[in-house]
């Protein structure tokens, strides 16, 4: 039997199921228990001629320019599980498990195409382009968990959000399909979600299925039940249920409550998996407004809060929430890869931690320092309102330490 994929859960909500012309994302990324997931910051660069880039595991050829890019990733490899770039597209996976089985070779990781999307893709459709352009050249596999005593394939799903529209894309090897969304709410989980509603494929996609004996070209063309296994699909989403609910009013507090919620299990926490990060963003259909983008940093979004960061010249850098680099000595750069597992905690998960044992050890004093963090994480949220709301330009020194602002103080409440 394959292995689970690990249950993630993704979201989009346009308007006027969203609030203020706003286009609302978020990713919950549930992932091994133990991992470490960073937010790094790269600003946009020029690149030689004939230069390369190093990916996790291949090198690919580089490109003239790469756009300053924000990532929440385990900081163990190079690409990303979700982030946004500065021209408000943001991009996130989704590990599936297909009929087809998923590549031991090493070849780009689905977390690594989220990254060459958002670095080099200026809209949604953009972004799109370049990572199925990039998977029909490269193709998917190699090792999706840090563990030198098991290979843990899975196949890609990705959204792929703008100001304008989203699209869903997903994939098998280096065959793939994607839907344009532009109204209502979506969700993508760990299993295949496009049907018979397709608006780009992969050129030789129905050949190939007809080719392999599945579909006979005949009846209606349906990814899902072309790619899934048997008995592996079903209903995806329980938190889609309560964004719709909101009726017209998803926010970014919507999303974090969503993102929040273990009932419905959108918030993972078993014994597997655990949504090692979160991220909302919100981005406003009015190009004169700024993105903004909350990540938590830490694990369990119901214990955590969301710190919004917004893309500015120069924007300060946040070594807090970076993992300790071990450059080549890396265990998870040198083969046979992954022999060790060097301790990657950053200063805030550390913190994080100490909160968390307190939380669980001593309720008063966790209840209360949980409601300081709340009462933080609403000041937050509140002050981007105000900025979404003026009818002035946002003066980019006002944001310059944002994000860094925010988690200095959230250390100190932990201190």
């Amino acid at each position: 039997r394959m292995a689970a994929a690990p249950p993630s859960y993704c979201f989009v909500a346009f308007p006027p199921c969203s609030k203020d012309g706003l286009v609302v994302f978020g990713k919950n990324s549930a992932r091994p228990r133990d991992e470490v997931q960073e937010v790094v910051y790269f600003a946009a660069a020029e690149h030689d001629p004939g230069s390369k880039v190093e990916c996790t595991y291949i090198e690919i050829e580089q490109v003239p320019k790469t756009h300053a890019v924000v990532l929440s990733r385990p900081s163990w490899l190079w690409g990303a599980e979700m982030g946004a770039n500065e021209h408000g597209v943001c991009v996130a996976n989704e590990a599936v498990v297909t009929r087809e089985p998923a590549s031991e070779s090493e070849a780009l990781l689905g977390m690594d195409l989220v990254r060459l999307g958002l670095e080099r893709g200026a809209t949604a459709k953009e972004a799109l382009d370049v990572m199925v352009a990039l998977l029909e050249e490269h193709g998917q596999g190699g090792n999706y968990y840090e563990d030198g005593s098991s290979c843990h394939t899975f196949q890609s799903a990705f959204l792929i959000v703008d100001r304008n529209e989203a699209w869903i894309l997903e994939t098998s090897g280096k065959y793939w399909a994607a839907e344009k969304i532009t109204e209502g709410v979506k969700c993508i989980c760990n299993q295949l979600s496009l049907t018979t509603k397709i608006d780009a494929e992969h050129p030789e996609l129905r050949n190939y299925v007809k080719s392999q004996g599945w579909w006979n070209g005949d009846s209606d063309f349906n990814f899902s039940e072309v790619f899934s296994l048997a008995d592996g699909h079903l209903a995806c989403c329980s938190g889609r249920e309560s964004l719709e609910k909101q009726g017209g009013d998803v926010s970014a507090q919507a999303m974090i409550d969503v993102l929040r919620d273990k009932d419905s299990g959108v918030c993972v926490d078993s014994e597997s998996f655990l949504t090692t990060a979160s991220i909302v963003s919100v981005l406003p259909q009015d190009p004169s407004f700024p993105c903004i983008h909350y990540f938590t940093g830490t694990p369990d979004p119901s214990r955590s809060i969301f710190k919004p960061f917004i893309f500015v010249d120069d924007v300060k850098l946040v070594p807090k929430v970076q993992s300790p680099s071990f450059g080549n000595d890396d265990p998870a750069k040198k083969i046979p890869r992954f022999q060790e597992k060097p301790d990657r905690r950053h200063e805030l998960y550390k913190a994080h931690e100490w909160a968390r044992s307190l939380l669980e050890n001593d309720q008063d004093k966790g209840q209360k320092l949980m409601r300081i963090m709340l009462d933080l994480e609403k000041q937050g949220l509140e002050a981007m309102e105000d900025i979404l709301s003026r009818t002035e330009i946002l003066d980019p020194a006002e944001v310059v330490d944002l994000f860094y602002d925010c988690v200095d103080t959230e250390l100190k409440f932990f201190k």
